[in-house]
């Protein structure tokens, strides 16, 4: 690695990343590239998905997990590691710190999901949970490593990180040399400033853009700005690019070589998730998803072929099943409507059969007649329709009220 004269900041070269491509042969996975029919109608040329979500562990993070570690001097990885995730970090610096016989401890928040922390385990490493929310946990692990010399790695704020992910830019362009757009999701900064470095060092021509969720997205004030800036309170369900900070290191590569970095809504971040499982077949996390969302948000902006990088597959299963009635509820696939009615003999009946003759499959019912705001003789019914799309929703709709349902929104 080099350095630059101006503020120390460590640099990362085309050189780095392709010594860290031959150190993790053998190790990481060269994953695959899979096409898209859909999303290549939508953007009218051809759209690949670069699976990350099928690489060990279930993340790209192995990769530079793996060669930062693979770094460290004797004295240091007698000392042991430790890391703090909520999930796809602490999984790759468990496997890669088993794989080369060093100690890991691994702090996690209390309410990371269990099967998270039971893969952490079973990959080898000692996991300590601490702090609701991941800052806390980040403490309590540099607090650790004070205390016990532990060498603390970063999620995506060193060269060494950063040079690993970069092997993933340097596979699409060995799958997909006639790509013209990569879009990869961002969080601190160090997948996407690692594939712009082996990318833009082959091929400057290829645009990159970046991908943040609206409600965690603290690059676009931070390039504003010149310098990394924290937003407060960052909200999304793709906590994998949940971060509140740019890292520095990162932020310096992507403010040169990432050509744009746009933000995705939670609608569309469950829109893509759904079309990845149904469409595509592939179980991957909102994060890896940001991509997708990218593309059906506005797919006439991005010329092809694209490749879209699926970060990541580490989705809870709880969580899943929410962010897909999400994702068809935002497609217009499920539908929630509250109505009101005469309370009396046969009128859900009589309700129950308006929605089959508009062919709205009713997944739940729920009554309240003790509302103070309801009539004496009327009840409150909430409704959980399947539905077929938007024009299908809009259907339910005025077929409830031309039986004269009052449908409250």
């Amino acid at each position: 690695m080099s350095y630059s004269t101006a503020d120390s900041l460590p640099t990362v070269t085309l050189d780095d990343v392709r010594g860290a491509q031959k150190m993790l042969a053998g190790v990481a996975r060269v994953t695959a590239m899979e096409g898209s029919r859909h999303l290549t109608g939508l953007v009218g040329a051809p759209v690949h998905f670069k699976c990350e979500n099928l690489q060990r562990t279930g993340s790209f993070k192995l990769r530079g997990a793996y060669v930062r570690i693979a770094g460290l001097l004797p004295e240091e990885r007698a000392a042991g590691v430790v890391a703090a995730s909520a999930g796809n970090h602490a999984q790759g610096v468990a496997l890669a710190s088993s794989l080369l016989g060093v100690r890991s401890t691994v702090f996690m928040p209390t309410g990371a999901p269990l099967p998270k922390v039971a893969a952490t385990r079973h990959y080898g490493a000692e996991v300590r949970l601490h702090g609701t929310v991941v800052d806390e946990t980040l403490a309590a692990a540099q607090e650790y490593a004070a205390e016990t010399g532990a060498v603390f790695i970063h999620p995506f704020d060193h060269p060494d990180i950063i040079a690993g992910q970069g092997t993933v830019g340097l596979e699409i362009l060995e799958q997909c040399p006639e790509v013209r757009t990569i879009v990869v999701g961002i969080g601190g900064g160090g997948l996407a400033a690692g594939i712009a470095i082996a990318v833009k060092s082959l091929r400057p021509d290829v645009r990159i853009v970046g991908v943040q969720a609206a409600g965690a997205a603290a690059y676009p004030p931070s390039l504003a700005a010149g310098r990394p800036v924290s937003i407060d309170n960052p909200a999304t369900m793709a906590d994998g690019i949940k971060v509140g900070r740019p890292g520095d290191v990162p932020f310096r590569i992507v403010g040169d070589l990432v050509d744009e970095v746009r933000t995705v809504s939670e609608d569309a971040l469950s829109s893509a998730l759904l079309l990845c499982l149904e469409r595509a077949k592939l179980v991957v996390e909102p994060a890896g998803a940001s991509p997708v969302a990218a593309l059906l948000s506005t797919p006439e902006e991005f010329e092809g072929p694209v490749v879209a990088v699926l970060s990541g597959g580490n989705v809870d299963p709880l969580l899943m099943q929410r962010i897909l009635r999400h994702g068809m509820a935002a497609g217009g696939r499920y539908l929630q409507v509250r109505l009101r009615l005469t309370d009396r003999p046969g009128a859900l009946a009589t309700l129950l059969g308006v929605l089959s003759v508009v062919d709205a499959n009713v997944l739940d019912v729920s009554h309240v007649r003790t509302d103070p705001r309801l009539g004496l003789t009327e009840a409150e019914v909430e409704l959980h329709l399947e539905t077929k799309g938007p024009e299908h929703c809009a259907e339910v709709g005025k077929a409830l009220r031309k039986a004269g349902y009052t449908v409250i929104d």
